[in-house]
């Protein structure tokens, strides 16, 4: 036996130092039989050495890496979208639905799983769940190894289009389609469309099992594990820890972004041109990699730890009343554990407070990316690295700044419900700044896109199926493409760049018809959006920090409103129901409300594919006015939280537990 667990039962040692011999009652039988439950490790792995890591902060620490793993694998997703509707030709609505899928799968298993998993050995059951982390990994990058860059990316490279390069002085402008056509061409062949969608909606449905086996179990461990008096700092370092992980994933987004989608080839095209595909496959092999060493860690950690195991035997010893009875497993009992909760007002209050703060901002935590790319004219690994590594480090400080506060002056439940409220009507204020953050140049360019592609000329080139392809016109006017301009022919100027001439359509936004202004250039007109974008920025950096300082006061809110045997199963039913009505249905709302507002798409001969350029005016009103509504509302749920916790108590250790301990310790040390 490990020295560890010969201090796990001093109750024994007065007995021995008596000569006599301890009594085996029930109770002893079930301690000596905990033994094995106290114990690290599994299979070949395990030892004394491992034994010395089972402590609550080993846990926490552990508990939070594998929780940043798995952040860091829905931030690299997410901050990935953009590259992967371009990719494969998917409308924003359609990623909305992909993105959810793992809230599908959550919601179905979490409180079922979390119900008879959490009587189970949950640490094993993490690391089960973090299995399937593995496997999504693995399922969404395999994408490209079976599909491959793509033609449209492949196009873009020196090496794939180093011969039509060589014959661009004389192009053939019949089969140029790029050019104004003079009968309209065949529509855009897509093979296999649907395939990679419906891949990447399985990979997230696999995801969502483990995400609901991490959380719903991992917090109950935690704090069935520890003290209550340490769960706030807890909460704080393995939320902290957890949040690291969104500003690596989105690092690690942008720096795979940053390479071209091919790596080996040469691209023709800048980061900045909105048809750069970035090697969003390459995170993936890294992120499978770490998953599994999470997992592995996990499945190191026992049942029970042996400093919890010797507080419930002083417990039991101290408090005759203690329930020892094993809680019965069955449906009826679930649905009395439902009647329970449904009927604990602040449960259910904080639980639907949260909910509609996660529709709300959910928008943001998945379109960010996009609406920074849409809005302020940035790179997708630029506006990656700001959502992931600047905004997400306020979002760190918050955390640790809440539990700093919660651990040293220990507030009521009153206090941090009122908190949870002030927190919701700030952030709506925020929000309501961002309406105003808005780019004239990127409105303006949109506006003039519009008017481009609907006018009765370009019409005549029929440009229906033409790729995206911006050109730029001498008044600094950006066309879809040169077809769209009219433009009938092309050639290079002095400084190698693509030029289209002949561009007829261009008089219809002329004051003067000369046939020397008809020109435009390859690509999208210069538009200069950092101020703007910094400023968004800025306000966006606020709000991480005080929306942040939120979280460990709502989940304590809502442990120390349920009762000990019903915790898990609670934690689990909370997730479900976030996920049914909050993580499920808001990406597909608001990536509907995006799509809305969409006024280029490209098209194909199967579907609409995914969009290119946006009303970006009408779309900041839309989408910032509509998430506000939604927190707006939780901010009056929390009040009501704050009117019911009124006898809620967060911190209530019996103090005389931990120096019965003590003494127990003592006399351990004063026998040996």
């Amino acid at each position: 036996m490990c020295d560890d667990q010969k201090e796990e039962a001093p109750e024994i040692l007065p007995f021995l130092s008596k000569g006599r011999n301890p009594p085996r009652d029930a109770e002893n039988i079930e301690d000596d039989g905990d033994v094995e439950d106290t114990s690290c490790g599994f299979w070949v792995f395990k030892g004394r050495i491992l034994q010395r890591f089972a402590t609550e902060k080993m846990y926490v620490i552990l508990y939070g890496f594998a929780g940043c793993v798995m952040t860091m694998t829905f931030a690299y997703f997410n901050g990935t979208i953009t590259t992967l509707e371009k990719r494969y030709k998917i409308p924003t609505k359609i990623s909305g639905i992909i993105s959810v899928g793992n809230d599908i799968s959550t919601m179905l298993t979490a409180a079922v799983l979390g119900y008879y998993a959490g009587n189970g050995h949950r640490p094993r059951w993490m690391g089960i769940g973090l299995l399937t982390i593995v496997a999504f990994c693995l399922l969404t990058g395999s994408l490209h190894f079976l599909y491959g860059a793509g033609e449209d990316a492949l196009k873009l490279t020196r090496e794939y289009g180093g011969q039509a390069e060589a014959n661009e002085s004389f192009p053939d402008t019949q089969n140029d389609q790029k050019l104004c056509q003079t009968s309209a061409s065949g529509c855009v062949q897509d093979v296999g469309v649907w395939v990679p969608q419906i891949f990447l909606f399985g990979a997230q449905l696999i995801s969502g099992v483990g995400q609901g086996l991490f959380y719903t179990l991992g917090i109950a461990y935690m704090d069935d594990n520890g003290t209550k008096s340490k769960t706030p700092a807890m909460l704080s370092l393995s939320t902290f820890l957890r949040m690291l992980g969104p500003a690596i994933g989105y690092s690690l987004a942008a720096v795979c972004l940053r390479m071209y989608i091919e790596p080996t080839m040469e691209p023709l095209i800048s980061r900045e041109d909105p048809r750069w595909l970035g090697a969003w496959w390459l995170g993936w092999l890294i992120l499978s990699g770490l998953s599994l060493i999470a997992a592995v860690v996990l499945f190191m950690f026992p049942k029970e730890l042996p400093s919890s195991r010797q507080r419930r035997v002083q417990n039991r010893q101290t408090d005759s009343k203690t329930e020892t009875d094993i809680k019965e497993l069955s449906c009826a009992d679930m649905l009395r554990t439902i009647k329970r909760l449904a009927a604990n007002k602040v449960y259910v209050h904080n639980t639907m407070a949260s909910i509609l703060y996660f529709f709300g901002y959910m928008a943001y935590w998945i379109f960010t990316p996009k609406y920074i790319e849409t809005q302020y004219r940035q790179s997708a690994a630029m506006a990656t690295m700001a959502t992931g590594t600047v905004a997400l480090g306020f979002s760190a400080v918050g955390v640790l700044l809440s539990g700093y506060v919660i651990s040293k002056y220990k507030p009521s439940a009153r206090a941090m419900a009122s908190w949870n409220a002030v927190v919701d009507f700030m952030t709506v204020a925020g929000i309501l700044c961002y309406v105003a953050i808005g780019c004239e140049g990127s409105d303006s360019l949109n506006s003039l896109a519009t008017l481009s592609a609907g006018n009765s000329c370009s019409a005549s080139c029929h440009c229906d199926y033409v790729h995206y392809a911006p050109v730029c016109t001498p008044e600094n006017i950006t066309y879809i493409s040169a077809c769209h301009a009219g433009c009938s022919d092309k050639a290079k100027d002095d400084l190698g760049r693509t030029t289209y001439t002949g561009c007829k359509c261009m008089a219809s936004s002329t004051l003067l018809s000369d046939p020397e202004t008809q020109f435009a250039l390859d690509g999208a007109c210069p538009v200069d959006c950092f101020n703007q974008f910094l400023i968004f920025l800025s306000v966006m950096c606020l709000l991480k920090l005080v929306g942040a300082s939120s979280k460990s006061t709502n989940l304590l809110i809502a442990l120390r409103c349920i009762p000990h045997e019903d915790k898990t199963f609670a934690l689990g039913l909370g997730s479900m129901a976030a996920s049914l009505l909050g993580f499920i249905p808001s990406p597909i709302f608001f990536g509907w409300l995006i799509d809305n507002y969409c006024l280029v798409w490209g098209k194909t001969c199967s579907n609409k594919g995914n969009c290119w350029l946006y009303d970006t005016k009408s779309l900041r009103y839309a989408l910032n006015l509509t998430a506000a509504a939604f927190i707006f509302v939780a901010g009056f749920l929390n009040i009501s939280v704050w009117y019911h916790a009124k006898e809620l108590k967060i911190f209530d250790e019996d103090k005389t537990v931990e120096k019965d301990l003590e003494l127990t310790k003592i006399k351990s040390q004063d026998n040996e």
